[in-house]
């Protein structure tokens, strides 16, 4: 299942005015998101292969940062092999590489890897990467469809990750 999320404040996370790149991870944190606010994760005949709950999320980021002056442009990714940011291709990585530097900040919305994936194709320091979202565990859930064409995550819950041993013998 997928990987949960909690929200960061990003907007606090920002000095100052500039420009940001919103890299959405297009699978985790849209289930976490559908599953927060009890929304189908897609609606197939409405929005085809976009998350409405995500959409409006993301939507709602951009205008938080706006009225911090802080203007903001979303990483598309539109089709379904592009939708886990960490196992983008590397086509896919060096369309991302080109447009890093042209921003102050870029705001990764995924976990970790995610961000580890952005982070190691920045070329510059000039960029400041935000995680916007941090891992809370993993998401144990039922995916049901429901006619006509919505697909949803019912009866989840949260498995936390097992916390590592600090005292382990080998």
């Amino acid at each position: 299942m997928p990987i949960h999320l909690d929200n960061v404040d990003v907007v606090s996370k920002i000095t100052g005015q500039g420009s940001a790149l919103i890299i959405p991870c297009y699978m985790c944190p849209a289930v976490t998101v559908a599953v927060n606010d009890e929304k189908p994760f897609l609606q197939l005949f409405s929005h085809f292969l976009k998350s409405p709950p995500f959409e409006r999320y993301i939507k709602t980021l951009q205008s938080d940062l706006s009225e911090n002056g802080v203007s903001s442009t979303v990483f598309k990714s539109h089709f379904v092999h592009q939708w886990f940011l960490c196992m983008w291709t590397s086509g896919r990585r060096k369309k991302l590489a080109r447009q890093l530097g042209r921003f102050d900040y870029v705001i990764v919305l995924g976990c970790d890897s995610a961000t580890e994936t952005v982070q190691n194709l920045l070329q510059t320091d000039d960029s400041k990467v935000i995680q916007g979202m941090e891992v809370t565990g993993f998401m144990n859930a039922k995916m049901r469809f429901h006619l006509p064409g919505d697909v949803s995550f019912e009866d989840c819950k949260v498995i936390p990750l097992a916390q590592q041993k600090t005292d382990v013998d080998y």
